[in-house]
């Protein structure tokens, strides 16, 4: 049985790693190498895949981070559970959902996500 709730958490803190040498040690320990990532607005493969999507979303919003929340959900290799990415301490203005498929190993090969709330342009 996968302990889902601290892949999400550790998924998270990858995605909160401003820190390039940090970000590129979190990616490679939660997620797979063949990972696969979709959104609404973006799709990328591999860790160079997701070490520069990550990298991206803070040189966009400088200072937001990610925050888990609620409960995650999860059986078999899949899990679920929602996100949001705002200022720090603030409503995040973004919120959305990703579902995770996992290796063999326990690291995320699959990722596909959903926004729910995106603030206009």
């Amino acid at each position: 049985m996968h302990d889902f709730k601290a892949v999400a958490s550790r998924y998270i803190d990858a995605f909160n790693a401003v820190d390039a040498v940090e970000r590129k040690r979190l990616v490679a320990e939660v997620l797979g190498a063949d990972v696969a990532y979709v959104d609404p607005m973006a799709a990328v493969d591999g860790h160079e895949g997701m070490d520069a999507f990550i990298a991206g979303c803070h040189r966009q919003f400088p200072g937001w981070t990610f925050t888990l929340i609620g409960e995650v959900d999860g059986h078999h290799d899949q899990a679920r559970f929602s996100w949001g990415f705002g200022p720090a301490g603030e409503e995040p203005p973004l919120l959305g959902f990703d579902v995770i498929v996992l290796d063999g190993e326990g690291r995320i090969k699959t990722v596909f996500g959903f926004l729910d709330r995106v603030p206009a342009a």
